[in-house]
């Protein structure tokens, strides 16, 4: 993947690096990765702490054609599964999403992510039944995945990493988030991935 030089990371507490601070979530750890290798690149970041894909379309879409990016990120869900959305609501929700993304920024690259497994963490038990939640998160990130390969945006898969960690115990202090060194390892693979991927 060419470096980009204005890059947009749009999602919620995933993407802001929540259970950290977000210098160290996955977008600003790649851009030093970046960086580091000579290439600065700018970074947008105005993802949120549960934000449901209501509030991307309402808060941080507006920014796609403001920003102008030549790369665009997008981790979106776990609060719709919290919020109790249906599969096929977040199905055109993303749908919309992916379309106005292309509509305000033709010429960009998109990466859509999957959330992580977050039926693992400690505080995961307080949202349900953890089998029903995994479920659910991977049939949320199958329908991620359909909808990129749709708009034919790039999906990059890093779940079974996440997965990994999760097994591992990578979680922030507040017992649901991935940890600093976690966003960190989604950063160096997403690189790595991104890179390969590349047309």
């Amino acid at each position: 993947m060419t470096i980009p030089e204005r890059f947009l990371a749009l999602g919620d507490s995933f993407t802001i690096g929540t259970g950290t601070t977000p210098d160290r979530s996955f977008p600003a750890v790649l851009v030093r990765l970046w960086t580091a290798a000579g290439h600065p690149v700018v970074l947008s970041n105005p993802a949120v702490n549960g934000y449901t894909t209501d509030d991307l379309i309402n808060a941080e879409l507006p920014l796609v054609r403001s920003f102008r990016p030549t790369l665009v990120t997008l981790l979106i869900g776990a609060n719709d599964i919290v919020q109790g959305s249906s599969e096929d609501r977040y199905q055109q929700q993303l749908r919309s999403i992916h379309q106005r993304i292309r509509s305000d920024a033709p010429e960009a690259r998109v990466i859509a992510l999957p959330q992580p497994d977050w039926s693992l963490s400690p505080a995961g038990s307080g949202f349900g039944d953890q089998d029903a939640i995994a479920h659910k998160i991977e049939r949320f990130n199958e329908i991620a995945r359909d909808e990129a390969e749709r708009a034919r945006a790039a999906w990059i898969d890093l779940f079974a990493l996440m997965r990994v960690q999760g097994r591992r115990k990578m979680f922030a202090a507040d017992g649901l988030h991935p940890s600093a060194d976690a966003y960190a390892e989604w950063a160096r693979d997403l690189a790595t991935r991104a890179s390969a991927s590349s047309p």
